[in-house]
């Protein structure tokens, strides 16, 4: 089989999607420096899949480092680019360290790929590319309009990046344009587990609902929706996971129509935050509190996903519905120490 770099492995979606390709026989590499991350990730993924991956600590962003570390791996036959930061609410406030570790990151391992062209090379991308999307539900042609923060801007330049390089050096490329990824591996052995503070929305409640954080915060109860508050595409992070290989095989056996295709990645229906609080209520039993709180700076109104083009080319459609997620998200919250 097939050997895969996964950057940004022993995060939330890296992980799932190493125990994804361990369980089709590839040969995994991760890259990771622990920034929103601890070690013993790996450990679950090895409980998970039977074997456990190569893991390297790197910074990406730092190129010196990136180069030594591709070096010793000239044999990968794909990348899977997951290392990034992530939370809008933060990109807002720190705009450079966004730029500088996103963009940064993605120049270098393009300079890898642009020398072994038959690599493949899968982009972390996501619907924040499209703004304030004109029309609902939202498909990979929609205009992509000027980014809402900087982290919706690292995204939109780095496939600019991508396609551009693509063009002058030959190699092929899937940029999967995430909605909002939620949920764990049903094992509880891996799940999401941000350093600090959660800036995503189902952490948090876990940990609200465990008694770690105080009570919950919805941003904004006055937008246009049915009931006032932001409107999402929750999406199973297995099934994120499972979409990646779809697209790998795709990619390796040179099936694209173009050098470098564009997929979304979502369920097609868009929740608001009530109602994945009160999904998460009926898939656990626990009561959240929870209040109304002032608009973030950066969020758009409603995003939810068209996810035709994923369904034909790539063979992939989401099959674990919203409250599984929340289930699977509490059960992981629950397997780690208080």
């Amino acid at each position: 089989m097939s050997k895969v770099l996964v950057t940004g492995g022993l995060g939330y979606i890296g992980s799932h999607t190493a125990v994804e390709l361990l369980a089709r026989g590839h040969d995994v590499v991760i890259a990771d420096n622990l920034a929103n991350t601890r070690p013993e990730v790996l450990d679950g993924i090895a409980a998970i899949a039977g074997r456990r991956p190569t893991w390297g600590e790197v910074d990406l962003a730092d190129r010196a480092a990136t180069h030594r570390f591709l070096a010793a791996h000239e044999d990968l036959d794909g990348i899977i680019h997951f290392a990034a930061h992530k939370a809008v609410g933060e990109s807002v406030q720190k705009p450079l360290a966004y730029y500088h570790n996103n963009l940064g990151s993605l120049v270098n391992l393009l300079e890898f790929v642009a020398q072994k062209p038959d690599c493949a090379f899968i982009f972390s991308s996501s619907c924040t590319v499209y703004g304030q999307a004109d029309s609902l539900p939202v498909k990979e042609d929609a205009p992509v309009k000027p980014a809402e923060s900087p982290y919706g801007n690292t995204k939109q330049i780095g496939e600019e990046i991508i396609r551009d390089a693509a063009k002058a050096h030959g190699f092929r490329a899937i940029a999967l344009r995430y909605f909002n990824p939620v949920g764990a591996h049903p094992s509880a052995k891996i799940g999401e587990l941000p350093l600090g503070v959660p800036q995503n929305l189902v952490p948090f409640i876990t940990q609200s609902a465990a008694g770690l954080r105080g009570g919950l915060k919805v941003f904004g109860n006055d937008y246009p929706t049915r009931d006032g508050t932001c409107i999402r595409d929750y999406i199973h992070v297995v099934d994120v996971a499972k979409a990646h290989i779809l697209a790998m095989d795709r990619l390796l056996a040179k099936k694209g129509d173009e050098a470098v295709e564009v997929f979304n990645l979502g369920t097609g229906t868009g929740s608001t935050v009530v109602e994945v609080i009160h999904a998460f209520e009926k898939a656990t039993g626990v009561k959240l509190q929870w209040e109304f709180a002032e608009r973030r700076p950066g969020d758009v109104i409603a995003a939810y996903a068209d996810t035709q083009r994923a369904a034909e080319g790539l063979g992939w459609r989401a099959e674990l519905p919203l409250e599984r997620s929340m289930a699977d998200a509490w059960r992981w919250q629950q397997s780690l120490p208080k």
